[in-house]
């Protein structure tokens, strides 16, 4: 690759969105980040502060993009309901592609997610979908920021002349600080307090989730189809389902997790048991936990994202994914899901962030 690629990561400090920076990094790409405030990327050649709902700042802020060639939007605002989500996330993406205007952009990746065929947080999982879930399978009706993201993408792109990628990762796994979904880090926090207090370490989520079948998605592994599907001209204007290609129970997984933490898998007491509710008293044993061991004076809210770890173990539907799209076209990339969680742990073991 030369830098004849340059890439604007938009939401250059999350899980998706820095794992895909430092692989383009590494193949040579330039890599222009982007977030609401300022960041010290070590993959960013250079960095933009812009608040994406904000239209005029937006364009003023891009002109230092330069010429980007390749677009990958890996970010979005949680909104009161779905009617403000679709107006908020779909804004975003617009307002980006206007400040872009002075750009040749020759591709742009969305990523999103499973609430595609889940449905919106308003209506999720009203309606029982196929599993595996199908690249092919159609919307579902009711308002989805999801689709209405992918509307103004397919918008621009037919308007601008540029190839388009839609990625829909299921539950990402990956390091990073201050993410609001990232359950490898929230189970993390959860094991070491288990593990400082006594407390059992039990499964919070529901019957239905603990048996079964699903799979997840390293952040490594979505960051080379993001990267593949940016090179590769046979994969142009597709949807790309995205997860490890290893599928799994979390009956075997939370033992595996306990394991490597060296606590025993209490039984399942039979309902779920919320992590929001069980660690209501955190940050004060996180607080003794960091004094104990030494470790990085991080506040338990930026590591722990108890609600969105709770939705995941908590759903009651079967959910994983087929990949026949990106696998026809020869992307063959494969993860072990339990080095995915493993892989974390030991990161923020060396990091002390967590006890060894």
């Amino acid at each position: 690759m030369t830098k004849e690629n340059v890439a604007l990561i938009v939401g250059a400090t999350g899980l998706s969105g820095s794992y895909t920076g430092r692989l383009l990094k590494e193949q040579g790409w330039t890599v222009v980040t982007l977030s609401r405030g300022a960041a010290d990327l070590e993959f960013s050649d250079r960095h933009i502060a812009a608040d994406l709902q904000d239209a005029a700042l937006t364009a003023t802020a891009l002109k230092a993009a330069g010429d980007v060639t390749h677009v990958f939007f890996c970010t979005w605002s949680r909104q009161a309901n779905e009617a403000e989500n679709v107006r908020v996330n779909a804004g975003m993406i617009r307002n980006l592609f206007d400040g872009l205007g002075h750009a040749t952009i020759k591709h742009a990746a969305l990523v999103t997610g499973l609430k595609h065929y889940l449905g919106s947080f308003d209506d999720y999982a009203k309606v029982k979908p196929y599993t595996p879930f199908l690249e092919s399978s159609p919307r579902l009706p009711g308002l989805n920021f999801y689709y209405a993201q992918e509307d103004v993408l397919f918008e621009m792109a037919e308007k601008r002349g540029f190839t388009w990628s839609v990625h829909r990762p299921h539950t990402m796994i990956g390091f990073v600080i201050g993410n609001a979904m990232n359950m490898a880090v929230t189970l993390a926090v959860y094991a070491s307090i288990c593990k400082h207090t006594g407390r059992p370490f039990v499964y919070p989520g529901s019957p239905e989730q603990l048996n079964a079948v699903t799979d997840v998605t390293d952040a490594r592994l979505l960051a080379k189809q993001l990267h593949w599907a940016a090179t590769t001209p046979a994969a142009a204007n597709m949807p790309f389902n995205t997860s490890n290609g290893d599928v799994f129970r979390w009956t075997w997984l939370w033992q595996q997790i306990a394991d490597y933490f060296g606590i025993e898998a209490a039984a399942y007491p039979g309902q779920p048991t919320p992590l929001e509710g069980q660690m209501a008293d955190a940050q004060t044993v996180w607080s003794e936990i960091v004094a104990k061991h030494g470790l990085q004076d991080i506040p338990v809210s930026k590591l722990a994202s108890w609600w969105h770890s709770d939705a995941d173990l908590g759903r009651t539907l079967e959910c994983f994914t087929d990949m026949t799209n990106s696998r026809t076209l020869g992307f063959d990339a494969y993860q072990s899901t339990r080095s995915s969680f493993t892989d974390v742990f030991d990161e923020l073991r060396a990091r002390r962030i967590i006890p060894a």
